[in-house]
C-alpha cells in the first residue's frame, strides 16, 4: 500500500504501550480501530505483527495502515477546529523563538508552560504552533517534550520530513540534551553515572514515578558538578542517556540530592532559604542535533528568570556553566535493550508460526470412517 504510514518511536515514548502511543500521537483514531488493525495484522512494529498492549522501544518503526482503511468500520468524529490565536498569543509565541531555519524552530520554553495539552491544561506549546508557521503552509510539529515546570530548549520540526529525521535522532540517542539543575546538598562524586530503573509509582495515577529495581525500565543519567556553595547546594550539568518520564528529577532525589523546588520528589526538604525561588530549578540548557542535510545544530537557551536570579544570589557565574561537550558517552543499557528486543521478536515469530500450523490443521478435512 502506497499510503501506509510509518513512524519512528521517539525516546519520549520509549517503554510505553502501543495503545498509549496512538492516544498521544493519533488521538482521532479510535481504540476500536487500532484493535481491528492489530487483529487483522495491519498494525506492525519493525515489520512484525503487533498487539495494542505491547510496549514499544525507542527507534522502532510503527507501520499504520491508511486512514481510509478505518472508514467502513467506524464513523470518524468530526475534527475539532482550533480556535484562532489572539494577537497577544501570536506575539508571545514568536517571542520565544531563539532559532529558525528551513527545517527547525527552537524556542526557549518558559517554566509553567506545558508542551502538550490535557484535561486541565489549556495553555500549551502545541496550542501555539499556528503562530510559528511564518508564512509556511505546514503547521510545525512537536518532536520531543519538556515537563511543564522545566524551562529551556525545545525543538520543533517545520515539516513531516524534518519531524521524522529529528524523531530518529532522539530515539537513536544521537541528539545530546544538556540540562542545568540546582540540587540540595552536594554529591560526593563530582562526575558520575546514575543507573537506576524507573516505573510509575502505584497509587499515583501515573502522575509520579519512582525507582523500581524489580520491574522498572532502565534509566541512565550522567551528571557533572559545575560549582558548589559549601555543603548547601550544588549546580549540576545533567545529561539523560535514556528518556524516562521525570528521569532527572527521580534520579536526583534517589541519590539524596533532590532538585531545588521539586516538592513532588524532594518533599519539604527540597527548598532553600535566603530568598531562593520555590519554583523548580531544572533547565534544558543545550541541544546538539544533526539537521537534515548533515549540518549540526548546537543551540543554548538562557535560564528562566527565577533560575538566573537564584544562581546570582548564591554567587554562581553563568559564564562557567557550559562544560566541554564529550563526543561519546556509552549507554550501558543499549546492548541489553537490543538483546531483549531481538528475543521478544523471536518469541512472537514462534507464536505466529504456531498459530499458522494450528489454522492449517483445522482446515484439513477429516476422513470419514467406513
Amino acid at each position: 500500500m502506497s499510503d501506509v504510514r510509518q513512524f519512528t518511536v521517539s525516546e519520549d515514548d520509549d517503554g510505553i504501550r502501543l495503545d498509549r502511543w496512538f492516544k498521544r500521537h493519533m488521538p482521532d483514531t479510535s481504540f476500536n480501530v487500532v484493535v481491528k488493525w492489530a487483529r487483522t495484522g495491519q498494525l506492525r512494529v519493525d515489520g512484525k505483527r503487533a498487539e495494542t498492549g505491547d510496549r514499544i522501544v525507542a527507534g522502532q518503526v510503527i507501520r499504520v495502515p491508511p486512514a481510509e482503511a478505518a472508514a467502513p468500520a467506524i464513523m470518524a468524529a468530526p475534527k475539532k477546529e482550533r480556535p484562532p490565536l489572539s494577537d497577544d498569543e501570536i506575539e508571545f509565541a514568536q517571542s520565544l523563538v531563539i532559532y529558525r531555519d528551513e527545517h527547525a524552530i527552537v524556542i526557549n520554553k518558559p517554566a509553567g508552560l506545558a508542551t502538550q495539552g490535557g484535561t486541565k491544561t489549556l495553555a500549551h506549546v502545541d496550542g501555539l504552533l499556528d503562530a510559528l508557521m511564518f508564512e509556511r503552509p505546514d503547521r510545525p510539529k512537536l518532536v520531543h517534550r519538556l515537563d511543564k515546570d522545566t524551562s529551556g530548549v525545545l525543538l520543533i520540526a517545520r515539516s513531516s520530513r524534518a519531524a521524522a529525521h529529528f524523531s530518529k535522532a532522539f530515539a537513536g540517542r544521537t541528539a545530546k540534551k544538556i540540562y542545568w539543575a540546582l540540587v540540595m546538598g552536594v554529591p560526593e562524586i563530582r562526575d558520575g553515572i546514575i543507573d537506576l530503573p524507573i516505573n510509575k509509582q502505584p497509587g499515583s495515577g501515573g502522575e509520579k514515578m519512582h525507582v523500581d529495581e524489580a520491574g522498572g525500565l532502565r534509566a541512565v543519567t550522567r551528571y557533572r558538578r559545575i560549582e558548589r556553595a559549601a555543603s548547601r547546594t550544588a549546580w549540576l550539568e545533567m545529561q539523560p542517556l535514556t528518556g524516562r518520564t521525570h528521569q532527572l528529577r527521580v534520579h536526583a532525589a534517589a541519590i539524596g540530592h533532590p532538585i531545588v523546588g521539586d516538592a513532588k520528589y524532594g518533599g519539604k526538604e527540597a527548598f532553600l532559604t535566603g530568598g531562593i525561588s520555590r519554583k523548580l530549578h531544572l533547565h534544558a540548557r543545550r541541544l546538539v542535533i544533526e539537521l537534515p542535510g548533515g549540518k549540526t545544530l548546537d543551540i543554548k537557551a538562557d535560564p528562566a528568570p527565577h533560575f538566573a536570579e537564584s544562581l546570582a544570589t548564591i554567587g554562581f557565574d553563568t559564564a562557567i556553566g557550559d562544560l566541554p561537550l564529550e563526543e561519546e558517552i556509552v549507554d550501558p543499557g543499549a546492548e541489553e535493550r537490543r538483546a531483549k528486543h531481538k528475543a521478544r521478536d523471536a518469541r512472537r515469530e514462534r507464536r505466529d508460526q504456531h498459530r499458522s500450523r494450528r489454522g492449517a490443521e483445522r482446515s484439513i478435512p477429516k476422513r470419514k470412517k467406513k
